[in-house]
């Protein structure tokens, strides 16, 4: 192991995870927060497509690469997904054209949440283990 960088490739995947996730969790509750705002468009926060493509689970169409030097159309590793916001348009063309439906964005950011503290109780599993590995198994 590299003594500049103590922590394996899993933890730093996870601790991105979590980074995003916290990204995710601001933009859908500043979509809930502007509810009752007339003409407010809710935003997306997308990532997960992202994160697959770069840690090899490739989801939908795949390009093929005849050379190492070809311009990759996503993100090569998890080091470089920043995520992308997207607005979502209110379609119905009625009311105050307030876009946000709250039920959907309570169910997202529960998801959001579960998927959080998932990856922050594997995260400090591994911590536990580095931790019991250093104290010489202590």
């Amino acid at each position: 192991m590299d003594p500049l960088k103590p922590f394996d490739s899993n933890m730093q995947l996870l601790s991105k995870v979590l980074d995003l996730r916290a990204q995710k969790a601001e933009v859908i509750s500043s979509n809930i927060a502007n509810a009752e705002t007339p003409g407010f468009t809710p935003s997306r926060f997308n990532f997960e497509e992202d994160l697959a493509r770069a840690i090899g689970r490739p989801s939908g169409l795949t390009l093929a690469t005849s050379n190492e030097k070809h311009i990759a159309l996503g993100p090569t590793d998890f080091h470089s997904i920043s995520g992308k916001i997207f607005l979502d348009k209110d379609q119905t063309g009625i009311g105050d054209e307030n876009g946000v439906k709250v039920d959907q964005e309570m169910l997202a950011l529960s998801e959001n949440e579960l998927l959080y503290e998932t990856a922050a109780q594997l995260l400090k599993k591994k911590m536990t283990l580095l931790k019991y590995a250093i104290s010489g198994g202590q």
